[in-house]
């Protein structure tokens, strides 16, 4: 039998900066029936991403932000479970942005791929085979453009996104330095990963630790903080030298607009370039990039974390920890049905 209720999270108030679990609220809502075109979907797992506080803030983004009441965007990864699609058939492993929810009614729009690697955990396609590999994957080499030898310096080193860019650049020869916020997590870069070096930025020495980790300078800054640890990875850049940004996770509000030191000198000086990486623009081209980060998994050269939270009530609160630096990996809900 169907199910014919939902438990769902919502958003209930909109944050200035990072959501807190006080910003949403559980709901049971019907289910309704399938018409023609459309499919049901049960959520196995849940997305947790930094990129939702952008979601859900009311300054301007790259898309327009939740509506209060409504389901809380987010990645999910499931079965189908009924179908009056043609194209989506019962028994299909899909992967898009289903949201936050037990169970998603859609005609097949917000799906961004059927999950064919059925020999693989269907959590990986919301992780290393998902955004987050895919950012990883696109931003490094489109961008970042890693050639053999050159040094590649990656902020939240130890993150989903952040531990897949320092394996992809050394399978592209390069040397790589990782930044990240524990001690913990810099043995993770190391021993997990792979980095060649890997340094604390909460250290006070952490400076003196990144130009003794760049004795050659950095050709590839992957940073996914902005702020302080830029302004440091920055002085050391060389000639040429290639900037991608694909977050400001250190930075908590946008308004007032943030001051700091200036880095046009740098980028000056030595030729070198920054530009942002949004996931959008490669849409076209996520296949070929899943099909190449499974082979690295299966291989056993890309190593993944995953830290599954069991049930939807752990969702509300896990943005707020995600950038408190909690985590351990890709941070997944699962979903627990009652």
């Amino acid at each position: 039998m169907l199910p014919t209720k939902n438990r769902r999270i919502v958003l209930k108030s909109r944050p200035l900066g990072i959501p807190e679990a006080e910003h949403f609220a559980i709901e049971t809502a019907d289910l309704p029936e399938l018409r023609a075109g459309e499919f049901l979907v049960r959520n196995d797992f849940l997305s947790v991403d930094p990129a939702m506080r952008g979601w859900v803030n009311a300054a301007a983004n790259y898309a327009d932000p939740v509506g209060i009441g409504e389901v809380m965007r987010s990645f999910a990864a499931g079965e189908v479970i009924a179908s009056r699609h043609p194209g989506y058939a019962e028994g299909d492993r899909v992967m898009g942005m289903l949201g936050w929810q037990e169970y998603a009614v859609t005609d097949g729009k917000p799906v961004r791929r059927k999950v064919l690697e059925t020999d693989l955990p269907l959590s990986l396609s919301l992780g290393i085979l998902g955004i987050n590999g895919v950012t990883a994957y696109f931003a490094l080499t489109e961008i970042g453009q890693p050639r053999p030898g050159d040094t590649v310096v990656v902020s939240t080193a130890a993150g989903a996104v952040g531990s897949a860019v320092g394996q992809i650049a050394k399978i592209a020869g390069c040397r790589t330095v990782g930044i990240t916020g524990t001690p913990r997590k810099v043995r993770a870069c190391i021993e997990d990963f792979g980095y060649d070096a890997a340094v604390d930025y909460k250290s006070p020495d952490f400076e003196l630790a990144l130009a003794e980790a760049c004795p050659q300078g950095v050709d590839v800054y992957y940073d996914n903080t902005a702020g302080r640890i830029t302004d440091a990875v920055v002085r050391h850049i060389n000639k040429g030298a290639r900037i991608v940004i694909c977050g400001t996770a250190s930075v908590a509000n946008w308004e007032p607009w943030p001051e700091g030191p200036r880095i046009e000198r740098h980028l000056l000086n030595k030729a070198a370039r920054m530009q942002g990486f949004l996931i959008w623009d490669y849409e076209h081209r996520y296949e070929e990039a899943v099909r190449k980060l499974a082979n690295w998994v299966r291989q056993g050269c890309l190593q993944h974390r995953e830290e599954i939270l069991n049930g939807l009530e752990l969702a509300p609160g896990s943005i707020s920890s995600l950038y408190r630096g909690e985590n351990s990996g890709k941070r997944l809900i699962r979903v627990e049905y009652i």
